[in-house]
């Protein structure tokens, strides 16, 4: 089903929409890792470290965030200091709203960033949209597969404060509504075909379809995935796409990278996917940042330098690659810009998924947080009349 937005030249007056682009974060300078690190470690949404279990307060998230800080700024510092995922969200919020504004002249749209564990903080994030005069709050993940350490825990935090500001006496005049995941878009299929094909042209013509296609995102905590965490299947979904977008033109595994700690977490991890493969012959190996938007250190550091240049030198036969990330690219551009408009003309309710516990959840925030979002939608007068249709055409 592709969507078609109608424009209209509207003189009605739309109420102030807010867009929430919420993501995990990244320090910006050396200064902000250990903060960053303190925030991450703390979460249990995230990382459901045995001791912070039962709502104990503890040490142990602040000795690993010190313990951790020296080895995290290194590597921060080969990546030029700090996260560019800051900018790269500024840039694509702002890329997004444009186009938005195109799609449905009248509108009146700004967008923010909320980040979990690097500021601005998602609650600092509401509190500006209220401040702004925001009348309306779309809280868009910038995660395009849901998990609930990613996602949920997001999704937790402005619910928190949201109840929070309620028991203060201060309650949020703005009214909500949520983007909760968005795997299978067709666009951000298209926007990763587009990257994998520039990265082949690159390479030598008798070898592009041998090259085996590694899709790589962040992995998650056994423990997390044996709940009934959906992301895996939202991942593989998303591949699914993207290789019927290139015609199964290579093959294609998926892996994950960036586990932390002893305990067991998805695999097969992305470093020994990459040993295994060349052991067996397969030399040719292109890394695809399936999960992640933008650059950060996961892409930077992790795939560049110590997948891709350490591992060339650890075996020189090797032929490893890396397609380009998100960023900027147009079509994806427009497939958050088409999520968005769509998002607003069509009513701004969650799909069902969004009320469904995982089968194991022992989370106590998330059964009401997912009672509230996905009870959300577009009030009256959000937009202009005659920006609030949208035709449906089968492509």
């Amino acid at each position: 089903m592709q969507t078609i937005l109608r424009r209209f030249h509207s003189t009605t007056p739309s109420k102030k929409v807010g867009v929430l682009m919420l993501n995990l974060g990244g320090p910006e300078n050396s200064a902000a890792v250990h903060p960053f690190l303190l925030r991450l470690f703390s979460d249990r949404d995230l990382i459901p470290l045995p001791f912070l279990q039962g709502g104990k307060t503890n040490l142990l998230p602040k000795f690993i965030a010190k313990r951790r800080t020296p080895k995290i700024i290194e590597q921060y510092n080969k990546i030029g200091g700090g996260s560019p995922i800051k900018m790269w969200s500024e840039k694509q919020g702002q890329l997004m709203v444009e186009r938005v504004r195109e799609l449905c002249p009248g509108v009146d749209i700004s967008n923010y960033i909320g980040f979990s564990y690097a500021e601005p903080l998602n609650e600092d994030a509401l509190d500006k949209m209220e401040e702004d005069g925001i009348d309306h709050c779309v809280a868009f993940t910038q995660y395009p597969q849901y998990s609930c350490s990613t996602t949920g825990a997001s999704f937790n935090g402005l619910y928190r404060h949201i109840v929070k500001r309620q028991k203060e006496g201060r309650p949020f005049n703005m009214t909500f509504s949520a983007i909760d995941r968005w795997a299978t878009e067709p666009l951000l299929a298209k926007a990763f075909a587009d990257l994998i094909r520039q990265q082949l042209a690159k390479v030598d013509p008798k070898l592009r379809n041998k090259f085996v296609l590694l899709f790589s995102a962040h992995s998650l905590p056994m423990s997390v995935v044996n709940r009934g965490d959906p992301y895996p299947q939202e991942v593989a979904a998303t591949v699914q796409k993207v290789m019927e977008e290139l015609g199964f033109s290579n093959p294609w595994r998926l892996v994950w990278q960036s586990k932390v700690g002893p305990s067991a977490w998805l695999g097969a991890q992305t470093d020994d996917a990459i040993k295994g493969l060349v052991k067996n012959g397969n030399k040719n190996i292109m890394l695809v940042p399936i999960a992640f938007t933008s650059d950060h250190i996961e892409t930077l550091f992790e795939m560049d330098i110590e997948y891709v240049a350490d591992m060339k030198k650890e075996m020189p036969e090797a032929n490893i690659v890396r397609c380009e990330s998100l960023n900027d690219h147009p079509v994806f551009i427009e497939c958050i810009s088409q999520l968005l408009a769509g998002h607003l003309t069509t009513g701004g309710k969650t799909i069902p998924q969004m009320g469904l516990r995982c089968p194991m959840c022992t989370n106590p925030t998330c059964g009401p947080m997912r009672g509230f979002f996905s009870s959300r939608s577009l009030p009256a007068g959000v937009l202009p009349n005659e920006c609030s249709e949208m035709k449906q055409s089968s492509g």
